[in-house]
């Protein structure tokens, strides 16, 4: 594909403001994959390319949390092969649902979510739910972790916002060690599907290298701004996010 220079004006501030997005409350996808088909490019060359600029800001914010003590090393290595195991997996069964299937099921599914996040107080504060044993704590990670994969790889908007939601409501991990390990686990199926798109020659490596450029920006400010404000922050930019999925979640559903 020919690139100009409308290409770039169009999507590398939107990249921006998508690492932006996904450092604090996961979900930048639902920026910057439509900044990419706004441009025009097709489907799968916007997809492939928008998968290498967000593997390269979802790795910036997860080594920016890794410094900062975010990430549970004892429990991302086993996220990270469920999240490998399960993304695989979605995208196989991918091949034999409909999208409409996932869309219609969003309709029920992010109102309940946005009801959650305006109910639960430990994302309207930093109090820590109590921890539960290691153990248990590693059991509900990794199934977290497995069934984002799936969801990932079979469908994927929003997945970096549930699996935050899930970490910090369901494993009860604090906010900020939940957005860690999201990182962790949302780089292994970003990754995962990259090498696919390249492998299959769908990647426009200069337009994804340069755009990643915007979004590891993207990424440093949101984390910076999380680490400053956590909850304050991410509980609003969380619920902007469902909003935002559900309102195109309608849209491809009205325009099919």
């Amino acid at each position: 594909m020919e690139l100009d220079l409308l290409h770039f004006m169009i999507i590398c501030p939107l990249v921006f403001l998508a690492g932006f997005v996904d450092a604090i409350a996961g979900g930048g996808g639902l920026i910057s994959l439509p900044a990419y088909m706004l441009a025009g490019l097709p489907v799968h060359m916007a997809i492939a390319t928008n998968k290498l600029s967000s593997s390269l800001g979802t790795a910036t914010s997860c080594w920016r949390y890794a410094t900062m003590g975010f990430v549970n090393w004892r429990l991302a290595p086993g996220c990270v092969i469920a999240a490998f195991v399960g993304s695989a997996l979605g995208a196989n069964l991918a091949l034999l649902i409909e999208d409409g299937v996932f869309q219609k099921a969003m309709l029920a599914v992010l109102p309940l979510t946005a009801l959650y996040v305006l109910r639960c107080q430990g994302l309207a504060s930093d109090t820590d739910k109590p921890r539960y044993a290691f153990g248990a704590t590693l059991a509900l990670a990794v199934t977290v972790a497995f069934a984002m994969g799936v969801y990932d790889g079979m469908y994927g908007p929003g997945a970096g916002t549930f699996l935050i939601l899930l970490l910090s409501g369901f494993a009860h991990l604090p906010l900020k060690e939940a957005n860690g390990l999201t990182k962790v686990i949302n780089l292994t199926t970003n990754l995962a599907a990259l090498l696919v798109f390249v492998l299959n020659g769908q990647v426009i490596f200069l337009l994804g290298l340069v755009a990643g450029v915007f979004n590891i920006a993207g990424n440093l400010a949101g984390a910076a701004c999380f680490v400053q404000s956590g909850a304050k922050v991410g509980r609003p930019l969380i619920l902007l996010v469902i909003v935002m999925f559900f309102a195109r979640t309608v849209w491809q559903l009205m325009t099919r």
